[in-house]
């Protein structure tokens, strides 16, 4: 069965019996082409189905106008705004965007990289996978001058910028927040201490313990995916617990809600019994009863300020190598979870 001949400009120029030149200039929208010509080009060029040759003319400019996101979960809220607020600089630029996740998978994260690479991505952005242990799939990129840019869980290389919040100073704030309120017995849950943001996370925790004369407790830090499933087998584990812990500090939104969940549902009260701070300020925060305190988290400047500095450095205007590191703001929001306890209150 035939497809149809592929319409190309020297069909659309003889169909209006005009030069091949104004046709290409009209498709590219050139000003020097009166408004009604291309106009009268455009409703053509639908009619027939004609299509743009991208790939002859990504072959001449060795540009794709296409920039690569790797990141690890899609379903995850903070992901999500910070790939909203890449497209808005990349729309605004002209850019396409090519999305992929690696499931917290280092070997899938390898394997989005080559397709980003075989796909000739003019740039990438990358948030790492729980076990990456290595950059060298990467290499590729850094040898053909691919400008790439990490942000949120980072790694240290001499050709790339770095994009993240203070994450050690953010779980210091929490965790001295909680100190605060008369919390002394804290238990911490995060993930496996791999990635840079929950080593420092876990550098922060600690440190604010040292800082109150806290003694530090391996038995206190619980390690997840976490999930909200996991926040909910957390609390299994802290109900064991004796005495009772009075404060749960947690890398993350959603398994601080599943872990305040559950504990409400057997009889513990929150925050009289246990305060709870969690991180990334997520919508479900607001929502859980109480609502959650948390670290704000920017990720939707995070996506605007790495796509910005990624196409500054295609377009010439920057060198993402001048800079290292950019740390962005972050910011404790106290909501009714941290409260003091009820033997606290005066």
């Amino acid at each position: 069965m035939s497809t149809g001949k592929e319409i190309t400009i020297y069909d659309l120029a003889r169909k209006l019996n005009i030069s091949i030149a104004t046709v290409s200039r009209a498709l590219k929208d050139d000003p020097v082409v009166s408004k009604k010509t291309r106009k009268k080009i455009a409703d053509l060029a639908e009619e027939m189905g004609y299509r743009s040759n991208n790939f002859a003319r990504n072959l001449r400019t060795q540009r794709t106008d296409t920039i690569g996101v790797i990141v690890p979960r899609l379903n995850s809220y903070f992901m999500s705004t910070v790939i909203a607020g890449i497209e808005n600089v990349a729309g605004s630029e002209g850019y396409n965007l090519i999305i992929s996740q690696s499931s917290e998978s280092a070997q899938k994260e390898m394997a989005s990289a080559k397709t980003m690479f075989n796909s000739r991505v003019d740039g990438l952005l990358v948030s790492l996978a729980y076990d990456t242990d290595t950059l060298r799939h990467f290499d590729a990129f850094i040898k053909k001058n691919i400008p790439l840019v990490f942000f949120d869980r980072v790694e240290e290389h001499a050709n790339c910028l770095n994009i993240l919040i203070n994450n050690k100073k953010a779980a210091y704030e929490a965790t001295t927040h909680l100190i605060s309120q008369g919390r002394r017995r804290i238990v911490y849950i995060t993930a496996t201490p791999k990635r840079n943001v929950y080593v420092h996370r876990l550098e922060g925790y600690k440190e604010a313990l040292a800082d109150q004369k806290i003694a530090f407790r391996e038995d206190y830090v619980l390690i997840s995916n976490l999930s909200q499933e996991a926040g909910a087998e957390a609390a299994a584990v802290i109900r064991q617990m004796d005495p009772l812990p009075d404060a749960v500090f947690v890398a993350n939104d959603n398994c601080a809600v599943g872990c305040m969940v559950a504990l409400k549902q057997s009889g513990i009260r929150i925050p009289d019994d246990i305060a709870f701070a969690g991180f990334n300020n997520d919508p479900v925060s607001t929502v859980v009863e109480p609502n959650l305190t948390t670290i704000n988290y920017p990720g939707y400047e995070m996506g605007q300020v790495a796509a910005r500095n990624l196409i500054n450095h295609l377009n010439g205007a920057s060198s993402i190598d001048t800079t290292n590191t950019i740390i962005l703001r972050s910011e404790l929001i106290i909501r009714e979870s941290s409260g003091p306890g009820r033997k606290n209150i005066s």
